[in-house]
């Protein structure tokens, strides 16, 4: 774990959108998710560092995440400010479709901080290619979630479950899993200027 994070070190928000409040998507395990999430980009901003919006569009033509559909727009505590840049995708991962590792790579963002929507989907797809991109990745562990999953067997699995196994499967492999305490705990380290 480090100490600090660097000056240059990225906030990627993946998928903050309205769609995710909407009760058709069954139980959520984490409800304080996107207070934290807000309480990181605060610290990103009032410390300068660069931040990364993700959203999703889909193709899906019945999508809560549709472009048209109220549920696609980004949540309005995550709306993007000037000079932040929003990348759209039409799968679960950031990098397929868009310019994110472009734009990443000639800004020299080589670590990324991860939140978003949802755990085991688009944040958990964004952070393996991320890691296999040579990227130095951290995912938020409070600062992401999802919702109960039904299984192959048709077995409700819970949400809370369903977050723990896609985190360890990141941890130690592709990121490093941590939370938003020992984050926010970097980001206030009298050396957080310097590289991590």
């Amino acid at each position: 774990m480090p100490s600090t994070i660097s000056h240059n070190t990225a906030l990627l928000l993946i998928d903050v959108q309205k769609a995710f409040d909407d009760p058709r998507w069954g139980n959520c395990h984490a409800p304080g998710t996107d207070a934290n999430i807000a309480r990181l980009l605060e610290a990103w901003r009032h410390t300068a560092r660069p931040v990364v919006h993700v959203k999703h569009d889909s193709v899906q033509p019945s999508s809560l995440l549709g472009p048209d559909s109220a549920g696609n727009e980004v949540k309005p505590f995550a709306q993007p400010r000037y000079g932040e840049r929003l990348f759209r995708k039409h799968v679960n991962s950031g990098f397929i479709g868009t310019d994110l590792e472009v734009y990443l790579r000639r800004e020299g963002h080589d670590t990324l901080v991860i939140v978003g929507w949802t755990t085991d989907h688009c944040v958990s797809t964004t952070a393996r290619m991320a890691g296999n991109l040579g990227f130095k990745t951290y995912v938020v562990a409070d600062a992401c979630a999802t919702h109960d999953r039904l299984s192959h067997t048709g077995t409700t699995v819970p949400a809370a479950a369903v977050h723990e196994a896609a985190l360890a499967s990141l941890h130690g492999e592709f990121a490093t899993v941590c939370t938003t305490e020992e984050v926010l705990g970097w980001l206030a380290a009298p050396s957080a200027s310097a590289s991590s």
